[in-house]
């Protein structure tokens, strides 16, 4: 899983938000307080379809972008490479619980049962 600089994140963020793709004009428009150039966001768009994090619909003119998965997708595939990376995966795992709500700890509390009991 490749990574995203701040620029990618926000492009990533407005194609997760706008549920149906769309083209490289309407993201420089919808990130306008950045004053982007749209080179600019033809650049930022090849880096995520290179990555994989974008695919383009060339049957339309203009082309299409949409993401390859979900926002909540690409939340775990970070979550799983940091716990990857873990010399002590337990440990990471004991501490991240220990920083959680206490109704964050009853709905993973709710899921690891429901994991078990299936």
């Amino acid at each position: 899983m490749g990574t995203l600089g701040e620029l990618e994140r926000s492009v990533m963020n407005a194609l997760w938000t706008s549920g149906d793709g769309m083209t490289a004009a309407d993201l420089r428009d919808g990130l306008a307080a950045r004053d982007l150039a749209l080179t600019t966001v033809h650049t930022v768009l090849t880096r995520l379809e290179k990555k994989g994090f974008v695919s383009r619909d060339r049957s339309t003119r203009p082309h299409r972008y949409v993401p390859t998965s979900t926002r909540e997708d690409h939340m775990v595939d970070m979550m799983t490479e940091v716990l990857d990376q873990a010399s002590d995966r337990q440990a990471v795992l004991a501490r991240f619980v220990g920083t959680v709500s206490e109704s964050d700890t009853a709905f993973l509390s709710s899921l690891l049962g429901a994991q078990r009991a299936s």
